[in-house]
């Protein structure tokens, strides 16, 4: 696999770390684009100016979790939050009251969508700006 391959799915799938590393290795000159993946070398990357790329969120690679809500005893609804207190935040702002319970689901969770089987993950593709609502559920 070659980095750009790699890299692109690191930005694709959320993997931060990973990316980031990428890239302080490629803004080095250390590691070209074109390079199989397995010249990798991370001991060669600036441990502490990718820590800080990292915290700074410096590829806009955020953490995205999926969460669902119990509106009431019979209705569900997801939300695509970086935590938990953000998820319960979104929905207070959202639905002016709090959920009854909250639970992190799998992001690679698969479900069906009409005739199609989709996962949490796939849908987040779409969506550009967090917290958001993935989708509502009826017991």
């Amino acid at each position: 696999m070659l980095v750009k391959d790699l890299y692109l799915d690191c930005l694709q799938n959320k993997i931060s770390s990973v990316a980031h590393y990428i890239y302080h290795l490629l803004e080095q000159q250390k590691l070209l684009l074109d390079d199989d993946s397995s010249k990798i070398d991370l001991v060669e990357a600036d441990l502490q100016k990718v820590e800080e790329m990292i915290k700074n969120d410096f590829l806009g690679i955020q953490k995205m979790c999926v969460y669902s809500m119990k509106m009431n005893q019979r209705d569900f609804v997801f939300i695509f939050a970086a935590s938990e207190v953000s998820a319960i935040q979104y929905y207070r702002r959202t639905f002016g009251n709090s959920p009854l319970n909250c639970h992190e689901y799998p992001l690679d969770f698969q479900f069906y969508r009409g005739n199609d089987v989709i996962s949490f993950r796939d849908m987040r593709q779409g969506i550009e700006e967090f917290p958001a609502i993935a989708g509502y559920f009826t017991r």
